[in-house]
């Protein structure tokens, strides 16, 4: 049985692509049996090597205990019998599926599989992409066929990142497989790891299509909180003082406007929508979803507009800070940061933006967006924008605020963290 060569370290398991998914997919794993940790970027593996998460989300003592070997080595890939697909799937700039590191990841595996080999992608992909797109790919560079000679199966990852709370042992995993076998060998597998327990999906294509709803519905609900929020501005209702009041019934659903980004959320329903557009349908509710969470940045930025129109001499002169640069509060993360949009819409208007952020990395948001951090926040702010709720920004309080903006300047609260704490300032959120 496998699971038992695997847990007698008779054979290896190995994670392909050790991101935000990937490494701690691979360290839980190494706890129990043996583990490659392959990835592509040779600075990363390197990194590992010494103990240290490139994305800065695990600890040193994380790895410790671990037998695990990182390599971007083909040959050594090789040894490994059970194969797990742990790569990035994001969109183009146009909000179109980019498959590129999943198609690359098939091929790497098409080049190291073995008949009697296990495969099982975790990649958030749409329903019906692990059977047409990426298995063909293995069967063309390996020679074999899929079930006949190797078995795959796909188990859609659930990390969150900066949450340590929901981790990968303690969330009931989905696991599929391409046959009847497969699928109890990928439970059994994952089984190792998970205490949570595991549900078995019915195909493959179930399990990426519950993948896809997960983030899906949440991008729905976030957007219809978004949409309130602008109605409510209208009336001059506190939006967060509503969903207070509505939350005291029992089944009313606590989400909250924001901005949308990251690699999940703000991502995986282009996918669902790219598929069902393949298949002949126009999805409606879930691109109306979509439309207004990728519209709240130019919203949040023409509110701090019109103050400055109303309250600065000129425009031009106008400083802004944005407090929070990263996808969510309590990481480094800035992929598909929505804040960026802010900054650009911002400065369409000539307007002069500084940026801090307490988790972010300077050179990376210079390499990604084109903007860096400022070395030093001034005492002359017009406008403060509080975009993520780190949680170095938690305590500050109105003083704080007066100290570093002028008389007439506004506090934009984004997450609603300082209502009712700010009165020697204007003060605004969603």
């Amino acid at each position: 049985m496998l699971t038992q060569s695997l847990l007698n370290k008779e054979e290896k398991l190995a994670v392909i692509g050790l991101g935000y998914v990937g490494l701690p997919i691979a360290l839980a794993f190494a706890r129990k049996i043996s583990v490659i940790g392959f990835d592509i970027n040779a600075q990363r593996i390197e990194l590992m090597k010494q103990g240290i998460d490139p994305s800065d989300e695990l600890e040193k003592k994380d790895f410790d205990g671990c037998d695990i070997v990182f390599t971007n080595n083909l040959e050594i890939l090789k040894q490994a019998k059970f194969f797990i697909v742990a790569v990035p799937t994001p969109v183009n700039e146009y909000n179109v599926p980019d498959l590129t590191a999943v198609l690359k990841a098939s091929e790497t595996v098409g080049k190291v599989i073995k008949k009697g080999d296990y495969v099982v992608y975790e990649s958030t992909v749409y329903p019906g992409c692990t059977e047409e797109d990426c298995l063909p790919i293995i069967e063309k560079l390996s020679g074999l066929k899929n079930i006949t000679d190797f078995k795959s199966g796909y188990s859609p990852e659930r990390i969150n990142p900066g949450d340590k709370q929901h981790t990968l042992e303690k969330i009931i995993k989905v696991v599929s497989g391409c046959d009847a076998e497969s699928l109890n060998i990928v439970a059994e597998v994952y089984s190792i790891v998970v205490s949570a327990g595991v549900h078995k999906a019915s195909s493959i294509k179930v399990a990426e299509a519950a993948k896809i709803i997960e983030n899906t519905q949440r991008d729905l609900n976030i957007g219809l909180m978004n949409e309130l929020s602008i109605i409510f501005n209208k009336m001059n209702i506190n939006t967060y003082e509503v969903l207070e009041a509505a939350g005291t019934k029992w089944n009313f659903l606590k989400f909250f406007p924001g901005l949308v980004g990251g690699h999940c959320i703000g991502v995986d329903p282009y996918y669902l929508t790219y598929k069902a557009a393949h298949l002949g349908y126009d999805s409606k509710i879930i691109t109306a979803g979509r439309a207004i969470n990728d519209g709240m940045a130019k919203y949040v930025a023409e509110i701090v507009l019109k103050h400055l129109l109303e309250f600065s001499e000129n425009i031009r002169h106008a400083k802004v800070l944005i407090m929070g640069a990263t996808f969510k509060e309590n990481v480094t993360d800035i992929r598909n940061s929505k804040v960026a949009d802010v900054i650009n819409a911002l400065k369409s208007y000539y307007i002069q933006v500084e940026v801090t952020d307490s988790f972010a990395d300077s050179n990376e948001l210079q390499h990604e967006y084109g903007f860096s951090l400022t070395k030093e926040i001034t005492n002359n702010y017009d406008a403060v924008i509080v975009t993520v709720p780190h949680k170095p920004y938690l305590d500050l309080n109105d003083a704080y605020f007066a100290s570093i903006t002028k008389n007439t300047a506004i506090v934009v609260d984004l997450k609603g963290i300082y209502r009712n704490k700010i009165a020697s300032r204007k003060y605004w959120s969603l």
